[in-house]
């Protein structure tokens, strides 16, 4: 596990625990979807929604935000993909406010459950693998809870189609 062995050099390096940040901590410990699949974050009612809820299915997790162009643009895709596949959950993590988050869903519904990540989990992304903390973020998770695909950027259809018919046998 070069990630892990990564990881805790940074925390050696870091010096006492507190100057390295919890996610960090927590990365080197556990499994990166483990800890995403710990997370919380509020619908757009603001009633906090635990990922856990979604354990032993499998997931489709989207980090997007609606300042994000490749993100608006590929949303219908993956609702559509959604609307075909009512056995893979999915779920849009946005990278933004809950103020821009409400009004965008009203202007472009999607059948999926979105979420307030706000800009604080752009960490739990870079946790996942994805570096350069870049949108659209997209990680697929099969029912065990292992992250069986990661794409950086739009997603393929035809890709995730063929996933999600794997997923779904």
């Amino acid at each position: 596990m070069k990630r892990r062995t990564a990881l805790q050099s940074l925390m050696a390096l870091g010096g006492a625990a507190g100057a390295v940040p919890a996610w960090v901590r927590a990365a080197a410990q556990a499994d990166p979807a483990a800890v995403l699949l710990e997370q919380s974050y509020p619908d757009l009612e603001g009633k906090p929604q635990a990922l856990a809820q979604w354990k032993g299915r499998p997931m489709l997790v989207n980090f997007w935000a609606t300042w994000c162009p490749p993100c608006v643009k590929e949303m219908p895709e993956l609702d559509g993909l959604h609307k075909q596949h009512a056995g893979v959950q999915f779920l849009g993590l946005a990278i933004d406010s809950a103020v821009n988050v409400v009004k965008f869903a009203s202007k472009l519904p999607v059948s999926y459950p979105l979420l307030v990540a706000g800009a604080g989990s752009i960490d739990v992304m870079r946790s996942l693998g994805n570096g350069p903390g870049a949108l659209p973020f997209t990680v697929l998770l099969g029912a065990d809870g292992r992250i069986s695909r990661k794409i950086l950027g739009p997603v393929d259809v035809a890709d995730v189609e063929k996933w999600l018919r794997e997923v779904a046998a």
